[in-house]
């Protein structure tokens, strides 16, 4: 099974058709290249990317 990437806040899930962290159902396995947040407060590219929870992230959304 193919992970997907939720295009509102580039969350990636396992499973399931419904982003956990937004809700949006806006949901692509068109994606590459990833990153793991393990502190938001600490991490340079999860304020530059606005990201607010610890967890892994899509860094390319295709259209």
């Amino acid at each position: 099974m193919e992970q997907k990437a939720c295009k509102q806040c580039r969350f990636i899930l396992s499973h399931g058709d419904t982003c956990p962290l937004c809700g949006s159902t806006d949901l692509t396995t068109k994606w590459n290249g990833y990153i793991i947040v393990l502190n938001v407060e600490k991490s340079q590219i999860a304020k530059k990317l606005g990201l607010k929870t610890e967890s892994t992230y899509a860094l390319n959304i295709k259209a």
